[in-house]
């Protein structure tokens, strides 16, 4: 008999952090989530590229703007910025995942006395792990994300054209000082932190609703569920995630792209932002790449999120 038979399933899928080999997550999680980001990194080119669209431009759709890149620079232009973003990416998520798993590990524990419900514990601990991680990686997330924009959108409805990100970096600090790199910032902050909060958040409670609809509890003996289970559970509850973190935060992302791209002489304020897409487009301007961003969270979320359930079942210690 499986001696896993009465354990949970949600039970079963987590890893505690302090049985990992850390040094193996982080190195093969580099290449694995490299993988990722390279499969789906035109999404967010396509995603930028619609933010920052002038009025005047008729790319006014993802299929639109995915055409005119292809058109102009070939299959490359899919992929402006992308050196600038591996670079950053690995220190960036070795904060994050560090962050996530250390602050879920100990909300956890914090709730215990509580007795709240699985769904419940799992949406509060995600939520704060992803809030955490998400806030602490910032400092090096933010100059990446601003400097690979600049790349995304070169040449493009009158922004200025760079040799690459050290190009753009230099100058940079040239016009604003280290400040330059940190565009956005606070904005960044208010972005993704509630992104990752709720993307972590939905995509725990959610876990634990659907085991509940298999008939999997800790009210209820069970079998142990099959990986192909596990795996498809995971990846339903990362397209629920995306879907309802894409929704709540396409506003404010839109207008810290718009933030982090214009140029010193078109310097504006977050509300000068908003007043000027809502006489571009209405309300529904603040959605600006709401589908390549829904389908870029969701896609990078279910596969991310796959991938790092079974990176961390590979890193496991093994038992004494």
């Amino acid at each position: 008999m499986d001696s896993r038979a009465n354990i949970p399933a949600f039970d079963q899928t987590e890893i505690n952090w302090d049985k990992l080999d850390k040094t193996k997550l982080f190195v093969v999680g580099a290449g694995l989530f490299t993988g990722i980001t390279v499969a789906l990194y035109p999404v967010s080119v396509i995603k930028t590229r619609l933010q920052v669209a002038s009025k005047d431009t008729a790319q006014k759709n993802a299929l639109a703007v995915f055409r005119n890149i292809v058109k102009v620079d070939g299959i490359p232009g899919l992929y402006r910025g992308f050196g600038t973003v591996i670079t950053g990416a690995v220190p960036a998520r070795i904060i994050f995942l560090t962050s996530l798993e250390t602050t879920k590990a100990a909300t956890i524990k914090m709730l215990e006395p509580f007795k709240l419900s699985e769904p419940v514990q799992a949406a509060i601990a995600n939520g704060l792990g992803g809030m955490s991680a998400s806030i602490s990686a910032q400092a090096v997330f933010v100059p990446i994300d601003v400097i690979s924009q600049k790349l995304m959108v070169q040449g493009y409805s009158g922004h200025a054209k760079y040799t690459g990100g050290l190009d753009v970096a230099r100058k940079l600090i040239k016009a604003d000082g280290i400040r330059g790199l940190y565009r956005g910032f606070g904005l960044s902050i208010m972005t993704y932190s509630p992104s990752s909060a709720v993307w972590w958040a939905s995509y725990g409670s959610s876990q634990r609703v659907i085991w509940r609809l298999l008939g999997h509890s800790s009210e209820h003996e069970e079998t142990a569920p099959s990986p192909l289970q596990i795996v498809s559970v995971q990846a339903a509850g990362g397209v629920i995630a995306g879907a309802v973190a894409s929704c709540v935060t396409t506003p404010l992302d839109t207008i810290k792209t718009r933030l982090q791209v214009m140029e010193n002489k078109q310097r504006q304020t977050a509300r000068q932002v908003v007043k000027n897409l809502i006489a571009e487009d209405g309300w529904k301007g603040l959605y600006r790449g709401l589908g390549p961003r829904f389908f870029s969270m969701s896609a990078w979320g279910t596969t991310m999120i796959v991938s790092y359930e079974y990176l961390k079942r590979l890193c496991t210690k093994a038992e004494d």
